[in-house]
């Protein structure tokens, strides 16, 4: 399942990929900033957003992991 992880203050991409990575690791990789605005990092998400998963192809994973 792919992660997105935003800046909430510009919106840049700050890290994205299959592998969940926790959050200390991502400020660790970025020394504690965002690239584009400057803005300190914090291991609190602001916003969390979930999307649904198809069923065709979640039911698809599932057969697979079996």
């Amino acid at each position: 399942m792919p992660l997105q992880v935003t800046c909430q203050d510009c919106g840049t991409v700050l890290y994205e990929g299959a592998e969940l990575k926790p959050p200390y690791e991502i400020i660790e990789i970025l020394n504690g900033k965002c690239p584009k605005c400057g803005k300190k990092l914090s291991h609190i998400p602001m916003q969390v957003e979930i999307k649904p998963v198809d069923a065709c192809s979640a039911s698809q994973d599932y057969s697979r992991n079996l």
